[in-house]
């Protein structure tokens, strides 16, 4: 494997579990949040282990033995590199705690919109594809593709599970942010101030 297809080897470490910890979280949050700490060690090893057994299983199938074409190299390191810069950024705005979910498992924290998320509902969600699309162009296999279409899903489901738990905390203040910012493609007007709580 070249050390492009390594890059989106550890890409897709980091970003495919993502939607399968969220699964354990969101539809148990009541439960959960009476076992914080269990909630971070069962969501981890039912996301993290499965998904790198599997990269570790299908990795011929995944990964190409010599390298992308040049254009498809530059295009998806830009996309990881801006996922990067985007996460970086989240955690400066939110902290890690409320990116990991701490705010849904205390159910506290409160709508906020200020930053991205005054112009998108799930910069992360957003950012993690776009880290994605770049390691199918780095990894240069049709399988990828599929894997990527298999987590778009799984993210849709995902975020359809967390924004029913935001709905159910804050009622109407969600939905009010929830008409006036998209969920993925930004407006070029700002809204209001406030905070969200979704990864």
């Amino acid at each position: 494997m070249t050390p492009l297809g390594w890059l989106a080897a550890l890409v897709l470490l980091l970003q495919l579990p993502i939607p399968l910890y969220w699964f354990v979280v969101h539809p148990q949050v009541v439960f959960w949040r009476r076992h914080q700490k269990a909630s971070y060690i069962v969501a981890l090893l039912c996301s993290w282990p499965p998904v790198t057994a599997g990269i570790v299983l299908f990795r011929k199938e995944l990964f190409r033995l010599d390298g992308p074409p040049m254009w498809a190299a530059r295009i998806g390191f830009a996309l990881i590199i801006f996922e990067g810069w985007l996460f970086w950024r989240l955690t400066r705005d939110l902290g890690i705690a409320r990116l990991v979910g701490r705010a849904e498992l205390c159910g506290t924290g409160s709508i906020a919109n200020h930053g991205i998320y005054a112009r998108i509902r799930h910069p992360r969600y957003a950012g993690s594809l776009l880290a994605i699309l770049g390691a199918c162009l780095l990894a240069g296999k049709p399988a990828m593709w599929i894997v990527a279409a298999a987590w778009a899903t799984l993210m849709l489901l995902a975020i359809s599970l967390e924004e029913r738990e935001m709905r159910r905390r804050f009622g109407p203040a969600y939905e009010e942010y929830a008409r006036q910012v998209p969920r993925f493609l930004p407006r070029l007007n700002r809204v209001g101030k406030t905070s969200v709580n979704s990864p």
